[in-house]
């Protein structure tokens, strides 16, 4: 089998590959080029496609080491037109989008092997280093996206957009490996970036920073609708934000809304930001089936949470409606709410409101 692996320049890829190599597949290694040359449209650092030298010539030299051959496929146009601007879109509008959930599904696992397929690449099968397990289950006839084993490397949240047709053309060899053992397998096997640190998956700072346009200041507001200070923006603020208020008070505010008829920032104390359930919309199920219309289940409505117990009901074929069985802070509209069975990717949507 020949297997086109998203190589990057760091040890989680070259080690994908190696394992795939080393189990008697053919490998040929693939890098994402996302930089269109306007620093304020490359919202990815890492996300196996750089576009810095070095990441480019570390790559390079993890294809050399495992013997095979090195292409950059260009994505920038997609990646701004189907990432950046649905990112800028909705963060403008003052919601925390997530664009590793926002670029997976388009870019990565669809126009990434795509490109590479139109540039003469012959592969069968797509390979990257996600922590996470694809598996195929033989009662349910259908595959079944799990957490990776290292639940501090899990990367499942940022794959729930993923589809069956995904699936079954998709190899995720770390999945079963804790981030320790791809390290040790790495210095065994003499990869060149074995001891390199991890790279950050999307830009480290400020998201606002990308854009032109910051935004019109406006009053800051308690929930009666008191004035209480300013805002540079409400772009640059997120739900349960409380650095950079610039308000004095007699205990910490947390922003817990935005009215954006108003320009208002609503802030409160930090009871305020805890909700007993959320609204999404845009749901993806794994299996391509919902579930019934209510049960039981754990949800992530950030990535970087453990799963918690929650109620789901379908409101619809493509909404639900969750309740927490213990209320939650900063539920954050824009961001991923994803839902598992213990291990097993439910399927995930868009969070639109709290309550």
């Amino acid at each position: 089998m020949k297997v086109l692996v998203g190589i990057s320049g760091g040890v989680d890829s070259a080690v994908a590959a190696h394992i795939i190599k080393s189990q008697g597949n053919e490998i040929v290694g693939a890098m994402m080029k996302i930089y269109s040359g306007d620093v304020k449209n490359n919202l990815s650092r890492s996300c196996y496609g750089s576009d810095k030298t070095s990441e480019i010539q570390d790559a390079k030299s993890n294809c050399s080491f495992l013997g095979c051959d090195f292409s950059l496929v260009d994505v920038s146009g997609e990646f701004d037109e189907l990432v950046f601007k649905k990112f800028k879109s909705e963060y403008m509008s003052a919601r925390t989008p997530n664009p590793c959930v926002i670029c997976n599904p388009v870019i990565k696992f669809g126009v990434f092997p795509q490109k590479a397929k139109q540039m003469g690449i012959v592969f069968d099968k797509f390979a990257t280093g996600h922590y996470v397990r694809n598996e195929f289950d033989d009662t349910k006839g259908y595959y079944v996206l799990k957490r990776g084993l290292d639940l501090k490397k899990d990367q499942s949240y940022f794959l729930c957009s993923l589809k069956q047709s995904d699936l079954e053309n998709i190899l995720f060899p770390l999945g079963s490996m804790t981030k320790d053992e791809v390290r040790d397998y790495a210095m065994n096997m003499g990869i060149p970036v074995a001891q390199k640190r991890d790279s950050q998956d999307f830009y480290a700072g400020s998201y606002s920073d990308l854009f032109d346009d910051k935004g019109t200041s406006g009053d800051i507001v308690d929930l009666c609708g008191n004035i209480l200070g300013a805002h540079s923006g409400l772009q640059n603020y997120t739900i349960g934000q409380r650095k950079g208020l610039l308000i004095s008070f007699s205990e910490p505010l947390y922003v817990v809304g935005f009215d954006l008829d108003k320009n208002q920032l609503i802030v409160s104390t930090k009871n305020d930001t805890y909700s007993n359930g959320l609204i999404a919309s845009n749901l993806n199920w794994i299996s391509g089936i919902a579930p019934d219309k209510e049960f039981r289940a754990q949800i992530k409505i950030r990535s970087s949470q453990q799963p918690f117990n929650c109620t789901v009901f379908l409101t619809d074929n493509n909404s639900i409606r969750v309740e927490f069985e213990v209320k939650q802070s900063s539920v954050a509209p824009g961001q991923a709410a994803v839902l598992y069975d213990g291990d097993k990717v439910l399927g995930g949507g868009t969070i639109d409101s709290s309550f």
